[in-house]
């Protein structure tokens, strides 16, 4: 098991981005077990699949646009936007012009942790 805890500083450029296919990739920062945050990064046209979990999602849009969806609600986020995904909520975006989220989950995401670490 990967450790619940990331380093308190790590410097963006020695941190790796893992390849989600499709046109995104996601790099993790910090975390312990009651937070997580990293950012997502999406060339124009690629999809976030909807999908549920049982955290808590904040996402916060960095650059570009994005068609969310949320609980069977759709709005268009552009750079400075931000929402909030709740346990269980289906959820998923499309991507209208190439940009970069910053997503923050609680508790964090040790699913990610894992993958993160099995491809290192």
């Amino acid at each position: 098991m990967k450790e619940k805890n990331s380093e308190i500083f790590l410097p963006d450029s020695e941190l790796q981005w893992e390849d989600l296919g499709d046109g995104v990739r996601r790099k993790i920062l910090v975390y312990n077990e009651q937070l997580m945050v990293m950012k997502v990064q999406f060339k124009k046209g690629a999809i976030g699949a909807l999908h549920q979990h049982p955290h808590t999602q904040i996402s916060y849009v960095n650059t570009g646009k994005f068609n969310y969806h949320i609980n069977g609600i759709d709005r268009i986020l552009t750079a400075g936007d931000s929402c909030i995904v709740y346990p269980g909520y289906i959820h998923g975006c499309e991507c209208l012009e190439e940009g970069e989220l910053i997503d923050s989950f609680t508790p964090y995401r040790e699913d990610f942790v894992e993958t993160a670490s099995s491809k290192t």
